[in-house]
Formats: C-alpha cells, sequence, structure tokens
C-alpha cells in the first residue's frame, strides 16, 4: 500500500500537481525525481497496491537509482562507523555490516517505493558524521572538523525533511553536543572566549544549518508543484489562487 503512496507522491511532483500529505517533501521530491530521470512521465494512476505497471517505467523510481542505491550504503556507513570510530574492530564492524546485508528488512524495503531507505540512509549519515566530528575534539576549528560538523547538520535535515521521525537522530545529536559543550565548559585551559567560539560553531552547523535547509525542501516543493490538485482544499483561498487550474487562479483575493 505503501508504494501505491508515495509512487503516486512521486507522479504529482512529476506532473507538478500540488497534493498535501503528513510527511516532509524531501523523500518524495528525490522519488519523483528518480522518476523523472529514469524516464517516467507520472501517468501511472496508482490506484490499488498490485496494479501491474505494464509499460510505465517504475524501475528508476522503485530501486535502480534511488531506494536500491541508498540501502546499498548503508552497509558502508555502518562499517565505516564500528570500524573506524566505535569498536575499533575489524571482525565487529564486518559482522554488523554483513547482519544489515542480510536483513529481510532492509532487503524488502529496498525494493519498493518507499520513504524508509532515504531516511535511514540520513540517519545512518548523521551518526557517522557526528561520531567523526567526535574524533576530531583534538583539531577543533580544522577543515575536517569543519566538513564533519557541518555534514550533521546536513544529514540532520536530510532526515527531518523525508520523515519526522528523523527527530530521534535530532535527539541523539542534541544530547552528543550537550555533552560535548559541558565537557569544554568544564575545562580551565579553555577561555570563555574559545568556548563561546565552541557554542557559535555548533549554533551555526547544527541549528542554522539544518532549518535553512529544511526552509529550503518546502520552498522547492512549493515552487514544483504549481498546478491544482487534491490538495487545494487544505489552504487558502489565497493560496488557491495562485495555482494554475484552480477556480481561484489569478483572482484577487482580499486579505
Amino acid at each position: 500500500w505503501d508504494e501505491t503512496h508515495f509512487g503516486k507522491m512521486g507522479s504529482y511532483y512529476i506532473n507538478r500537481t500540488f497534493f498535501f500529505d503528513v510527511h516532509p517533501p524531501l523523500g518524495k521530491m528525490l522519488i519523483g525525481l528518480a522518476g523523472y530521470l529514469s524516464g517516467y512521465d507520472g501517468t501511472f494512476p496508482f490506484q490499488k497496491p498490485g496494479d501491474r505497471y505494464e509499460q510505465h517505467n517504475y524501475v528508476g523510481m522503485r530501486g535502480v537509482r534511488l531506494c536500491r542505491l541508498l540501502s546499498s550504503w548503508l552497509a558502508f556507513l555502518c562499517l565505516s562507523v564500528q570500524m573506524l570510530e566505535l569498536s575499533k574492530s575489524l571482525p565487529a564492524a564486518l559482522l554488523t555490516a554483513f547482519i544489515l546485508i542480510f536483513d529481510t528488512g532492509c532487503i524488502t524495503l529496498s525494493q519498493y517505493i518507499l520513504l524508509d531507505p532515504i531516511l535511514m540512509f540520513f540517519l545512518m549519515g548523521a551518526v557517522l558524521s557526528m561520531v567523526k566530528c567526535n574524533s576530531c575534539a583534538d583539531r577543533p576549528f580544522s577543515a575536517s572538523w569543519w566538513f564533519w560538523l557541518s555534514l550533521t547538520g546536513v544529514s540532520l535535515a536530510g532526515a527531518m525533511g523525508v520523515k519526522f521521525v528523523g527527530l530521534f537522530v535530532v535527539l541523539l545529536v542534541g544530547l552528543n553536543t550537550i555533552y560535548d559543550l559541558w565537557d569544554l565548559l568544564g575545562n580551565l585551559s579553555l577561555s570563555l572566549v574559545m568556548f563561546g567560539k565552541h557554542l557559535l560553531a555548533r549554533v551555526l552547523c547544527l541549528i542554522v544549518l539544518p532549518l535553512a535547509l529544511y526552509t529550503a525542501m518546502f520552498a522547492v516543493h512549493f515552487a514544483v508543484l504549481n498546478r491544482s490538485g487534491p490538495g487545494d482544499g487544505f489552504f487558502s483561498s489565497a493560496f488557491q489562487s495562485q495555482l494554475i487550474g484552480n477556480n481561484l487562479h489569478n483572482v484577487s483575493v482580499p486579505e
């Protein structure tokens, strides 16, 4: 059923038809983009689960370009986190990656048009970036330190932009940041000015950057979906007047 739902959302983006959904737009935009790049024209109705795709090119949205590609990176990310930073053990890292590769749930999720592989990619990316940033604690404000801190913020925006369950990794990174700052505050050899720089860097990369990217996702969402569709009724008359094909299109609506 979920493939029918998210496949239809991807078709809406290809046809630029406005709709309303409970999830943030990033994952669905990526699905629509994968379909567009692979030659899908957005005409399949996605009426009920089990309908045959027939001549419609669904391969791009279902796996080769997106869901399966991102799922294949999960094992690599998991291996990097386990081997390079946490366990320091190659056997433990290989065992973790092996379990993930042959997990029935992950294999199944990667074969359909779903948001979960995209979400898991950004979740694991955020954890990896956070751990790598922690490993650069002995050389703060270096190029690698800024890179991993910024990539953590980008991954947080990606996780939140796919599903709101991404809040859990935001909580994880937030607790890690609080612990890190508390440890720095207790370092008597560190001046308050330097502590302020550490605090400002984290505010910029872990709060301002993710919020800016999250807002930009919705800006793209509303710019692409400029045609009247099934989501019109959830919004004001003034908003509906901006949608091509709506009965109120280009009508002057008072405040």
